[in-house]
């Protein structure tokens, strides 16, 4: 691939710095005017003003773009996805606007319906599916995600999700994080029988996925009608054993404990955290837990409850966004969107946005030493915005303003260049 000069970046948000990102420092962008990005195969050779770029003797043999004034930041990481499912449900969505609640439509179908119909669906469908979204991904300036398995709930059918994820992180550009998530609901043939079930997963499916390297995480959905903090304890712990990290669905629908188990298990992250007491914010500040915000879910679900994410930043927590992308709750590919809800709903400035979407999410994934920030020996992975400030990100909610996206050091989309 060609090495790079990028210059014309108006401003240039590097995210140089400490991680993770904590406290005032979550607002801390690093920040360039007039910035340059030279890279060197898929990586970072230089950041830094523009006219000290230029004359660079590797700037002179280099490609060069020029942005024309547009805002550039590292491409978003997104550290919660449900990204393989066979079809979409928005006949649920119908349903809930006409006043459905979410317990009733997980009884007659929700996170049910997509397994009955994963289990019958050709990896070949799931895999075209997956890859469109992928592109739209890149459309909107991701270029790390994470993406769960859990549509299955049975063997051959969760293989058949970590199989596609497998077989699409080897054929296109961005980087995929697979999580082992076969606890995702009780599945119907174990009805009434959830602690066999829960055995399964953590005596045989585990230690077969772990010993295949299908996955790097494991993942729990701790919450009122999936499992209890026991259960919930049983995998992540038989998940790391073997060398799963733990993350956990946590304090989404009520309170249970979650966010606590969290941190006894020092889980990368813990998602969702609608349902915190004081108590736990206080316990997160203290933890090396990423407190993953999800609020495209709570705008889909059309919830007033966001996550108290102020709060969290206020004890000292480590803060992260994500789209939560899933066919149920929150159908949204758009880390831009998901910033304007953070920034609406929660309270986050443009700043502290941005860094939760892109280094403390890197931090989530292990990632950090290579993605999450513009600096140098870390991928090239970029993305510019068309607009002049980065406030604007935000500002423009539901608007698609990414023009580039580069993955390690190669170009996955362009508009308007």
């Amino acid at each position: 691939m060609p090495d790079w000069l990028i210059t014309g970046c108006s401003q240039l948000l590097t995210l140089r710095g400490g991680v993770p990102r904590r406290g005032k420092a979550l607002g801390e962008l690093g920040i360039i005017r007039d910035g340059a990005i030279l890279t060197q195969g898929d990586r970072i050779a230089a950041v830094g003003p523009r006219r000290r770029l230029e004359r660079l003797r590797a700037a002179r043999r280099a490609h060069k773009i020029n942005l024309g004034g547009r805002v550039v930041l590292p491409g978003f990481v997104d550290s919660h996805t449900h990204l393989v499912f066979p079809e979409c449900r928005s006949a649920e969505y119908e349903q809930r606007i006409s006043g459905a609640t979410y317990d009733e439509i997980a009884r007659s179908g929700g996170i049910r319906s997509s397994v009955h119909k994963l289990r019958r669906a050709p990896a070949k469908q799931l895999k075209a599916r997956a890859l469109a979204n992928l592109q739209e991904f890149a459309a909107h300036g991701t270029t790390t995600v994470e993406a769960k398995s859990g549509y299955g709930l049975d063997w051959k059918s969760e293989l058949k999700i970590l199989g596609v994820l497998h077989e699409i992180h080897q054929e296109q550009p961005i980087d995929i994080h697979s999580t082992f998530m076969a606890a995702h609901v009780v599945p119907p043939e174990f009805r009434g029988r959830a602690d066999a079930y829960v055995d399964l997963i953590a005596q045989r499916w585990i230690p077969a996925v772990a010993t295949a390297g299908l996955a790097e995480f494991c993942d729990v959905f701790c919450d009122r009608g999936a499992f209890t903090v026991a259960q919930s304890r049983v995998v992540l712990s038989a998940g790391r054993s073997c060398g799963l990290v733990p993350r956990i669905h946590a304090e989404q629908l009520e309170h249970t404990g979650a966010a606590r188990l969290a941190i006894e298990l020092q889980a990368a992250s813990a998602d969702h955290l609608e349902r915190l007491t004081k108590s736990d914010i206080r316990a997160l500040g203290l933890s090396n837990v990423v407190c993953t915000m999800l609020p495209g879910c709570c705008f889909h679900l059309g919830l007033q409850h966001y996550a108290p994410a102020r709060a969290l930043i206020h004890a000292g927590a480590i803060l992260g966004l994500a789209t939560d992308f899933n066919p149920g709750t929150s159908p949204t590919l758009s880390m831009s969107m998901i910033l304007s809800l953070a920034c609406t709903q929660m309270r986050l400035t443009p700043a502290e946005a941005i860094s939760a979407a892109t280094i403390n999410p890197a931090y989530s994934l292990r990632q950090h030493d290579r993605v999450g920030s513009l600096e140098v020996g870390k991928y090239a992975d970029v993305a510019a915005f068309d607009v002049a400030d980065y406030r604007e990100i935000p500002y423009y909610f539901g608007v698609n303003l990414c023009s580039m996206t580069m993955k390690r050091g190669a170009i996955i989309y362009s508009k308007n260049l």
